[in-house]
């Protein structure tokens, strides 16, 4: 039988999306790479989808766990329907880990992603046992009720540039744009089975969650209390779309939060420094301090 290296489970050259049926009649697409541990579920961005994660990334995560991509209900290659809340799509995103039979999971959730992480951890907070929230915020935080006017401009029309992209993701910097070049490249390594792209009624259905969920109403803040699991933060220091002050808001209303603020990247700095931060969730979930 011939060996199984890392290179075979490489992300960008995993075979066709695997389906997954839950029992709210929902079709989910997923990948999964790396083995042992407890698994790690990624949760995507606004209007991303399977092929938008950054496959150095997940590629270095898997280096010691099993990692499992999906899109959500409605999004990429999933069926159903995308909703217009935060808290529908953590049920949704609970069904796809129950019907995946996967009991207690860690949970990374980035931008829009780390909402429903959020809202997965207070909904059901047995099956998440440690929680990675990048680029988030809380629900409920002042001066986030929509996105500034360039971002929207950048990411919030039916057609964007990569160009518009690197403007959002990554800094300003030299440094920064290229490594968001070279982020690109690999996203786009794979170029057969590519996943399938979201919806303008998915973007529109995301929006409306994002716009609901910042809503300013400070009663909210106070859910995060109640988490109870060890929880890392972490943001660029030049996010124009969640500004960093709202990872130091996270951090402070989680009672057992640690953070980080990444130099010279902004919204995607988890794949600007994909190493770095890769090594700092792979010591987070595996403290055994935390036990």
């Amino acid at each position: 039988m011939a060996t199984i290296t890392i290179e075979d489970r490489a992300y960008s050259g995993l075979p066709n999306n695997k389906l997954v049926s839950a029992a709210n009649d929902v079709d989910y697409a997923y990948r999964e790479t790396g083995e042992g541990g407890v698994p790690l579920i990624l949760l995507q961005h606004f209007r991303g989808n399977l092929d938008s994660w950054d496959p150095a990334l997940v590629d270095a995560l898997a280096a010691n766990r099993r990692v499992i991509t999906f899109d959500n209900a409605g999004v990429g290659g999933s069926t159903g329907t995308t909703p217009h809340t935060i808290r529908q799509m953590a049920h949704d995103a609970i069904a796809f880990i129950s019907g995946m039979d996967l009991g207690q999971v860690d949970l990374l959730g980035f931008s829009i992603g780390s909402f429903v992480a959020q809202q997965i951890a207070l909904t059901r907070p047995a099956i998440v046992r440690r929680l990675v929230l990048a680029s988030s915020a809380p629900q409920g935080a002042a001066g986030m009720h929509g996105w500034a006017p360039e971002v929207i401009g950048a990411i919030g029309t039916p057609e964007t540039s990569p160009e518009e992209y690197l403007g959002v993701f990554f800094a300003s910097s030299p440094s920064s744009r290229k490594a968001g070049q070279e982020a690109l490249q690999r996203m786009y390594a794979r170029t057969q089975d590519r996943d399938t792209a979201t919806t303008w009624a998915t973007r529109e259905a995301q929006y409306d969650a994002v716009c609901t969920w910042g809503i300013p109403d400070h009663a909210l803040l106070q859910r995060l209390s109640c988490l109870q699991m060890p929880v890392f933060v972490a943001n660029g220091d030049s996010d124009p779309m969640i500004l960093p002050h709202y990872t130091y808001l996270l951090a402070g209303l989680i009672p057992q939060a640690r953070m980080k603020i990444y130099p010279d990247s902004a919204h995607g700095f988890l794949f600007q420094h994909h190493a770095e931060f890769a090594a700092d969730v792979e010591a987070f979930l595996s403290d055994p301090a935390d036990r």
